[in-house]
């Protein structure tokens, strides 16, 4: 879904819900010292006196996306790539710059992890443009180190930097997504617990929702290992983070292959555990079902009530009946004893 683009001025809707179009931002002056930015410095055009500037907006406003399609000096396409709905990870060269999407693991308190949220990023040479819906962890990380004075000295370092930190974040989940797949091995070798098909079920629909996007992010972070190599404002520092990163994100998109293979071996193995478990409950009630099939038929024979039935007269038939009956029964385990059948 394309939004249309918007009035700079301020709406009343971003009051009402009280969203906030600048999230940050810093200008850096020709020898790296980075200057934190108001969103008032950005629609006067004050930004323009630094070599070059990050910009952090929040997707969601409408001012911040007024300020993109008619002041950011962005063209409509690339505004409108930038404030897509849903977006996969992609890196693109457009123009002077780059159109950059990557995702992030949901790290806000009370969402699903496996939902990940989209970091959109418009780069060239003077300008890092990034836009987000909801908070994400990696985008803070980045400004502390800008703060803390180790701020890159290129667009293209803080591009390695937020994608090195997207990464960080990713790695310790996945992790833990190992760790919970262990944890259903160790049970499922436990006769004493139980791992229900909806648990499993369950966390192989996270794993599945994570790769969806781990994948593509691999390649969208190793076309722009390539084609940032032959842009000015990525060093070759900052191309060999950018590897380090694709590596760290192959190796992640790996280990989710393997925990989702893991993930349907254990499922079947719980399909074949009570299959089996289903065959021996069906086995034993043909076993009591042959061994009483005398007797029933023998109990249903002297039960006819007509006329002829032996030991109708004699006080002893009742009990040479059952004993007749105990002997039919033990001679029949007698026999599936000796077939090995029980």
């Amino acid at each position: 879904m394309i939004i249309e683009p918007a009035p700079v001025t301020s709406p009343d809707t971003d009051d009402v819900l009280g969203i906030e179009p600048f999230l940050f931002g810093f200008g850096f002056a020709a020898d790296g010292a980075a200057t934190p930015l108001k969103w008032e410095d950005v629609l006067s055009g004050d930004i323009a006196k630094y070599a070059r500037v990050w910009l952090h907006l929040n997707r969601l406003s409408r001012q911040a996306q007024g300020w993109l399609y008619r002041k950011s000096g962005l063209d409509k396409l690339a505004a409108q790539s930038l404030l897509q709905e849903d977006t996969r990870p992609r890196s693109s060269r457009h123009g002077n710059g780059f159109l950059i999407n990557l995702r992030g693991v949901n790290l806000n308190a009370g969402e699903a992890l496996e939902d990940m949220l989209a970091l959109r990023m418009w780069a060239s040479e003077g300008m890092l443009i990034t836009l987000r819906s909801k908070p994400i962890q990696a985008t803070r990380d980045v400004a502390a180190m800008v703060k803390a004075g180790e701020a890159p000295h290129s667009t293209g370092g803080l591009v390695a930097a937020l994608a090195n930190a997207l990464t960080n974040q990713m790695e310790p989940e996945i992790a833990a997504f190992d760790e919970q797949a262990d944890g259903f091995e160790d049970d499922i070798l436990d006769p004493d617990v139980r791992v229900g098909r909806a648990e499993l079920a369950e966390f192989r629909r996270k794993v599945l929702a994570l790769r969806r996007y781990i994948v593509p992010q691999r390649e969208a972070l190793s076309q722009l290992a390539r084609e940032g190599s032959a842009a000015a404002f990525f060093s070759e520092t900052d191309v060999l983070y950018l590897r380090e990163s694709v590596d760290r994100v192959t190796r992640l998109a790996e280990d989710l292959d393997a925990i989702r293979e893991r993930s349907v071996v254990l499922q079947e193995q719980i399909m074949e555990e009570r299959s089996d478990l289903m065959n021996q409950r069906l086995f034993v009630l043909s076993i009591l079902s042959a061994v009483f099939l005398p007797i029933s038929f023998v109990t249903g024979l002297f039960g006819v009530n007509v006329g002829g039935i032996p030991g109708v007269d004699s006080p002893m038939a009742f009990g040479i009946l059952i004993v007749s009956l105990v002997v039919a029964t033990g001679i029949m385990l007698a026999v599936f004893r000796w077939r090995r059948w029980i």
